[in-house]
């Protein structure tokens, strides 16, 4: 029997690389579309050397409706889509609003165009839970109002949900799966591949690996007055190997069609949360590094506690994280320590 073949968009970055391993190790083909604005070409390789397979890949911004059309006629046999690729820092989102709506809605909105005409129908989309704002109830199911969203950032998600319900209520052909996922952290278990974004890092766990290794000095912790334990905000961290392992399963609920109606929304976390200096704490126990960081005031943008329930995933996707936050985070540093020494 063929192969299916399944697009990643954003397939060069943190999650869609290990996606990318995911997949190929079930037997899927991949091909990856990625403008390489935050990534490089070198998590092919991490890729190739873990699964033995290279995927094909394309370079090119998804929000050139020319390219995303002519993309398609080139690759006719793509079965399904994972559409990870987005601007995606909270802070730069509330500096710069109008890169993230541009690049954010443009780039679902040509996917969308293209599935239409090209008869692909299926798309698991790369959500969050910044949709959810500050939930009034926690831990937060898929029931839960949607809140006004905290930052430009999470107001693209929301709006790229609506335009996913949208699109799919008028045309019937399409299915979507929608992953609203927490905090993913960690790397894969080979450190061949993990987190690794260009310029400063915008996410808490590649600014702890980085301040560790010595590359930065000194670890901003934003906000100390927040109404959790210690006053530090509150997430829910996931393995992105464990969420990799989420987008597999989605895909193959659309392939096989499991789905119960053309859009569904399953939150992807641990179930767990835990403060920055619970992150922070781990982070040293696991490694035996002591980090220099410091309290500072709060961010624009930033939600004070946010964490899953995973009920529905667990029970409808049969999926659940496996990883403890002591593995993810010893993780994260076998990462950076390889990546650096091969430097």
């Amino acid at each position: 029997m063929k192969k299916q073949t399944v697009l990643v968009t954003g397939g060069t970055g943190y999650i869609g690389s290990h996606t990318a391993v995911e997949l190929i190790n079930v037997g899927y083909d991949v091909v990856i579309i990625d403008n390489l604005s935050n990534s490089t070409k070198d998590s092919l390789d991490g890729v190739e050397k873990i699964t033995g397979v290279r995927p094909l890949f394309e370079q090119f911004d998804l929000c050139d409706r020319e390219k995303v059309l002519d993309f398609f006629t080139k690759y006719n046999d793509i079965s399904a889509i994972i559409h990870f690729a987005a601007s995606k820092a909270v802070g730069e989102s509330v500096d710069n609003p109008l890169l993230y709506y541009r690049n954010n809605l443009s780039s679902l909105i040509n996917i969308l165009e293209a599935m239409s005409k090209y008869k692909v129908p299926n798309i698991v989309f790369s959500s969050s839970c910044t949709v959810y704002g500050q939930p009034e109830q926690l831990p937060v199911t898929e029931q839960a109002p949607i809140q006004k969203a905290m930052s430009p950032y999470g107001n693209t998600k929301q709006i790229c949900e609506e335009i996913l319900t949208d699109t799919i209520h008028a045309i019937s052909s399409l299915r979507a799966i929608s992953l609203r996922y927490f905090n993913p952290v960690g790397a894969h278990p080979s450190a061949l591949i993990g987190e690794l974004p260009i310029g400063v890092p915008a996410n808490l766990v590649p600014f702890i690996t980085q301040t560790a290794i010595g590359l930065r000095q000194e670890l901003k912790v934003f906000g100390n007055d927040y109404n959790t334990p210690d006053g530090t905000c509150v997430r829910d961290y996931i393995h992105v190997v464990d969420l990799a392992k989420a987008h597999v399963v989605a895909i193959k609920r659309l392939l096989e069609n499991k789905n119960k109606s053309n859009y569904e929304v399953f939150n992807i976390g641990t179930g767990n949360g835990n403060t920055v200096l619970d992150v922070i704490n781990t982070f040293e126990k696991v490694s035996g590094v002591k980090l220099n960081y410091k309290l500072v005031d709060r961010r624009p943008g930033d939600i004070e506690k946010v964490w899953a329930d995973t009920t529905h995933a667990n029970h409808v996707l049969g999926w659940k994280s496996q990883s403890t936050l002591d593995e993810t985070m010893l993780s994260a540093w076998k990462w950076e320590q390889h990546y650096r020494n091969k430097k």
